[in-house]
């Protein structure tokens, strides 16, 4: 658990103050923020318990460069860094980041020829030993461990294969998209122990929103007090988008939603009418404050 001292009053408000306990979205394709740019991608800053932490990094590098810059973001003071999963929407600012700060640590998902590297057996292949060396894979005799290149070689790629705790109260949720055209794609989503229940942030929700609520759940033993982020909801009819509004608020406890990226604009009018004064509006440029009264945001 992270000290009592953080998220003294789990209260959520969209807010600019700056101090304290926040997550800032510095990617997404709407906002209120004029000075940032709209594109389609999620990214945002983690600053929570004494941490920094970004969490994807959009869809273009020079849009991501051009946010952070916009809002006064530092990307080189970070704890680390989170990849949801691999697609481009999540992955493009990745070379800026590097630029900046290449030496920091990256969380991602490890997959089979995975484009953050890979490795496998050398044994993974069928082998024929009828055939001549000259038609074997090298010449019949493979390494032990066969490594997989990335287009990011100077990435300090961290490969996650299961759910972990990497910090004292932060926990990284891992599990196996089944929603959707990807339906192997893994994904990383972000849990923070609070006095007062979760934080969660997650990417894009393709493992299904309602199956990462419970999940993190079982896993920090308490429910989710705030859930940030994409919930994949732009494929599902209003009926269904009901139903798992009211999952998330009347079965799995989520108490307060801070929706964005590929929600969905139906979703976002429904999970507004379902959560009321407890959805937060998170556009590209807002910040989340942790701990602060609605009231007392701008």
């Amino acid at each position: 658990m992270i000290g009592n001292t953080i998220l003294a009053n789990c209260t959520y408000a969209a807010d600019t103050t700056p101090g304290g306990d926040r997550i800032t979205i510095l990617y997404d394709a709407f906002g209120r923020d004029h000075a940032m740019t709209k594109d389609w991608g999620f990214s945002a800053l983690v600053e929570v318990g004494g941490k920094r932490i970004l969490f994807d990094t959009g869809n273009n590098a020079d849009i991501l460069a051009h946010n952070t810059r916009a809002i006064g973001v530092d990307l080189t003071r970070l704890d680390f860094v989170i990849i949801s999963h691999r697609h481009g929407d999540h992955i493009g600012g990745l070379n800026h980041l590097l630029e900046v700060n290449p030496g920091v640590r990256i969380y991602v998902p490890k997959e089979n020829f995975g484009v953050f590297g890979a490795s496998l057996p050398g044994s993974f292949y069928r082998r024929d030993e009828t055939l001549p060396k000259e038609m074997r894979y090298f010449d019949g005799a493979p390494p032990d461990t066969l490594r997989f290149g990335t287009p990011w070689p100077q990435g300090k790629f961290i490969w996650v294969t299961e759910s972990v705790e990497v910090a004292p109260g932060f926990h990284l949720i891992f599990l196996k998209g089944t929603w959707g055209v990807d339906l192997d794609v893994m994904e990383i989503s972000l849990a923070i122990d609070t006095p007062n229940g979760t934080v969660l942030v997650v990417g894009c929700s393709h493992p299904t929103i309602e199956k990462i609520v419970a999940t993190t759940n079982e896993i920090t033993n308490q429910p989710v007090h705030l859930l940030i982020g994409g919930l994949h909801l732009l494929p599902a009819k209003d009926e269904q988008t009901d139903r798992i509004a009211r999952s998330l608020k009347e079965s799995l406890g989520v108490q307060w939603i801070a929706p964005n990226h590929c929600t969905g604009e139906p979703a976002f009018g429904l999970l507004k009418k379902r959560f009321g004064n407890r959805y937060i509006y998170a556009g590209a440029g807002t910040t989340v404050s942790v701990g602060r009264n609605p009231e007392d945001h701008r």
